[in-house]
């Protein structure tokens, strides 16, 4: 079962509550005040698996929710914070937005991690309200609320290249003929009932993806047929390939139609770079019926036939092809992990600040001589 699109609930956790405590002890009847603050919550994390090769482990768990952060307690014991909810996702999936379809997150590259939504942060316990005017605090501050959301997901195949054309044009034999997938291959239409994936060698050690995706028909924009439902696969292709059936009825016709419903589509997707490849050579040939009809090979995917020379030309279009430029996901350093209280912790106190600049200072003889003088 291969399934592109599933939409999930997600949510990061509740921070934790601040703790509101006096010390009591033994000698201590004025222990003052000892209530830490709360966890964190925890995060909802995206992780790019390059083993997951669709969406199908989302079609029975739908809710995907962080934990959330421990309460302080007395004797200053700060709150644990919660676990991460870790969402493993196969390579080319964009994270939406469930109401607005506003796209969250694009995860291509394949072991990366991006941070969706982060938890609540933890409450501020009593002890964290001491001050000189105030010395026994009797209050403390709640966690901050985690964010929840539905999200959809979304799958668009990684691919160099992408096979467009009609129903028995014969893209799942020409895959299959050219790489090791083995797509499924009948003598009826729409054969290829989900995209498929193969690695073309056409060089000694260089090689290209090719992306086989169900037949386009005339009026697949009103639905008709599979319509346009598999097109996301070769939204990421840098070259397109038109592949007709030169046997066909009227494939002048067949390519014009493969192109106005690439426009209708996406308009950029129909203007990027493009072969057209004429299939079945070992029936008939665009000479022997006298058409006239633009192509730039012509190929038997059946027989072999030119098979080596359109994978060399395909590989060489790539090569000159500039690569596609994707934003790549920011890495979580291990500062993004700390707690809010435990950034506070680490940026110095106002006493420590100005103590270390005393330390750094450079001396002054003139200051030097002043409290040599004042000494005396």
């Amino acid at each position: 079962m291969f399934i592109d699109q599933v939409r999930i609930h997600v949510r990061s956790g509740n921070g934790g509550d601040g703790c509101v405590s006096l010390h009591r002890g033994k000698y201590l009847p004025k222990g003052g005040p000892d209530g830490e603050n709360g966890g964190r919550g925890g995060d909802v994390v995206f992780e790019v698996d390059a083993g997951r090769m669709n969406l199908l482990d989302f079609k029975w768990s739908r809710l995907f929710q962080a934990e959330d952060g421990k309460p302080g307690a007395s004797r200053q014991r700060k709150g644990r914070r919660g676990a991460d909810v870790l969402i493993r996702v196969p390579p080319g999936t964009q994270v939406k937005n469930g109401e607005t379809g506003e796209l969250l997150l694009d995860l291509v590259e394949g072991g990366r991690r991006e941070v969706l939504f982060n938890g609540g942060h933890g409450g501020k316990g009593n002890a964290r309200f001491k001050s000189a005017t105030n010395q026994t605090p009797r209050y403390a501050s709640p966690g901050g609320p985690g964010h929840e959301l539905d999200v959809e997901l979304e799958l668009k195949i990684l691919a160099d290249v992408g096979l467009v054309g009609f129903p028995n044009a014969g893209k799942s034999t020409l895959l299959a003929a050219l790489s090791a997938a083995r797509p499924k291959i009948a003598d009826y239409p729409f054969t290829t009932l989900v995209p498929n994936v193969g690695i073309v060698p056409y060089a000694e050690f260089k090689s290209f993806a090719m992306a086989d995706i169900p037949g386009l028909i005339e009026g697949a924009h009103e639905g008709r047929g599979l319509g346009h439902q598999f097109l996301r696969h070769v939204e990421r292709c840098r070259l397109l390939v038109y592949l007709v059936d030169v046997s066909d009825e009227d494939p002048v016709h067949q390519l014009a139609v493969l192109r106005e419903e690439l426009e209708r589509y996406s308009p950029e997707l129909s203007r990027r770079p493009s072969l057209v490849v004429l299939n079945k050579s070992d029936v008939t040939t665009p000479s022997k019926r006298k058409l006239k009809l633009e192509h730039d090979l012509l190929v038997s995917a059946a027989t072999g036939r030119h098979l080596k020379a359109l994978a060399r030309k395909v590989g060489e279009w790539l090569e000159e092809l500039r690569p596609e430029e994707r934003p790549l996901p920011r890495r979580l350093s291990e500062r993004d992990w700390l707690d809010a209280e435990e950034r506070e912790e680490q940026e110095p106190t106002p006493e420590q600040a100005a103590a270390e600049r005393w330390a750094t200072a450079p001396e002054d003889p003139e200051d030097n001589a002043r409290r040599r003088r004042k000494r005396r």
